[in-house]
């Protein structure tokens, strides 16, 4: 990356900067590879954040089925983190992991997964047996007709007629599967192999599943990553996670630079796992030499830009985001390491700033909270408006979900210290109301990011990426009129 004129000399946030388009030779944003080549096998630079609120088992799954890596977050027990990573391990790569409820379900029940849109449907089936036969299957029901129906009506007597169905062993393609739903007239079909239900496909997933490439592992599995924190037995949780088949493990605390963190990373890195190590949070350079002598190869980096941390205004500590990923980057790039950059994502122009200064790849946190996928029931505000809840991982709500086994007086000292705010309503977008409807529009932007700076991988775009300065008013130039002329 070069500064489009002088070096500044103060630090700069994602707004205070801009990309500047140079000549280029590259066609189409189809042909840009975002793999971030960070050791990991995703080839998509995003990551979601290890938050509660964010991270669960069917989005990290949803997540790497598009390329990107879910990290799945500490605060989980440790048979909840060892379920959560064979859940993920055992869904579809090449279909959408299928929504089942049975026909006494109502439709209030299955509004709390999903909202009314479209591409999203669920199948109504006699699951009782732990699998669904096709013989058991009643029907799909659009997402969409759950705005139109009463909440106490069956899901069952909304399931009318035989649901169009494929053979997995007959789809030669994503292309194919896309020509064979059009065929059928549908908008979803379930997805059989020798006779039982695999997968749903819609139109839209089929379409996405010819512009995106999975992440997977050795043998063909969705990868997944987990959080562990630097207190207890680090290196039995981290054996513990490696065994059920996590695939990237994040040693994680929010000040990362501190004797803590160095010796959780060397009994770690002791166990020789043979699956990249994530540390942080870091925001400088000595902090990038410390973790990597330690054992760290993927940097997290960001203290207080995340929208639900109110770490900065509590204690004057963090720095401004884009900065603390250009030193720490450069720093880690010397060392044969990467940078996550972590926090202050807003608009997919953030995102493509974050990979400018040198990020492999950039994690977004309340962004994804906002999302049918991410953890917790839909909820409905009074003005019909669907939304989740969110949290810092540092307010009390987090601490108390951390600690809450602990005796009631070592509880309530660790509560009166708490930073962050404990809840926060996350809307859901009616327009992407999806985790892969948000990821077509930042990787849309990000792409065209890409062709502007004539760079078509990661690291092309480290190196050919030029940013400017811009005032407070340049920064708001940039936003589209609201409200017409």
């Amino acid at each position: 990356m070069e500064f489009y004129g002088e070096t500044p000399d103060v630090d700069l946030t994602y707004s205070d900067v801009f990309l500047v388009p140079r000549r280029s030779a590259i066609t189409s944003r189809l042909d840009v590879d975002l793999a971030p080549g960070d050791g990991t096998t995703a080839t998509l630079p995003l990551v979601s954040a290890n938050m509660n609120s964010v991270t669960g088992a069917r989005l990290a799954a949803t997540l790497a089925r598009r390329g990107g890596l879910g990290v799945l977050p500490q605060d989980m027990a440790l048979q909840e983190l060892d379920a959560a990573i064979r859940w993920v391990k055992a869904q579809p790569v090449a279909w959408d992991t299928p929504l089942v409820l049975p026909p006494d379900a109502t439709v209030a029940d299955a509004a709390r997964l999903l909202p009314p849109t479209e591409g999203h449907a669920i199948v109504v089936a006699d699951a009782s047996s732990g699998h669904v036969d096709a013989d058991d299957i009643l029907g799909i029901v659009p997402a969409t007709r759950l705005g139109t129906a009463l909440p106490d009506a069956r899901l069952g007597d909304l399931a009318r007629g035989r649901a169009a169905s494929v053979d997995a062993d007959d789809i030669e393609s994503a292309r194919h599967a896309f020509d064979v739903i059009v065929a059928a007239d549908a908008e979803t079909v379930c997805v059989l192999h020798h006779g039982h239900l695999v997968g749903t496909l819609s139109r839209r997933s089929a379409l996405r599943s010819t512009l995106y490439r999975p992440a997977v592992d050795a043998s063909g599995r969705l990868i997944v990553a987990a959080a562990v924190g630097i207190n207890g037995d680090v290196a039995a949780k981290a054996q513990a996670l490696a065994a059920a088949g996590v695939d990237v493990l994040v040693v994680d605390t929010a000040h990362g630079h501190q004797e803590g963190m160095l010796r959780a990373l060397r009994a770690v890195a002791d166990l020789d796992l043979g699956i990249p190590i994530a540390a942080g949070n870091i925001v400088s350079a000595e902090g990038v030499h410390d973790l990597v002598t330690a054992g760290a190869t993927i940097l997290k980096v960001g203290v207080g830009p995340g929208a639900m941390c109110t770490t900065r205004m509590m204690t004057a500590v963090g720095r401004p985001q884009f900065s603390a990923v250009l030193e720490t980057a450069e720093a880690a790039r010397m060392m044969g390491a990467h940078v996550w950059a972590d926090g202050g994502v807003r608009y997919p122009r953030d995102v493509a700033l974050a990979l400018a200064a040198g990020a492999a790849s950039v994690m977004i946190g309340s962004w994804f909270a906002g999302t049918i996928e991410a953890p917790g029931e839909l909820q409905v505000d009074e003005s019909g408006r669907a939304y989740k809840e969110s949290w810092g991982m540092a307010s009390t709500k987090a601490v108390h979900e951390r600690f809450g086994r602990l005796d009631p007086y070592e509880l309530a000292r660790k509560e009166l210290f708490a930073e962050g705010i404990s809840s926060s309503k996350i809307y859901l977008d009616p327009l992407r109301p999806g985790l892969e409807d948000l990821l077509d529009m930042i990787t849309s932007g990000v792409r065209s990011s890409f062709t502007y700076a004539g760079a078509s991988t990661v690291a092309e775009f480290h190196e050919r990426a030029r940013v400017g300065l811009q005032s407070a008013a340049g920064y708001e130039e940039g936003k589209a009129l609201p409200v017409s002329w």
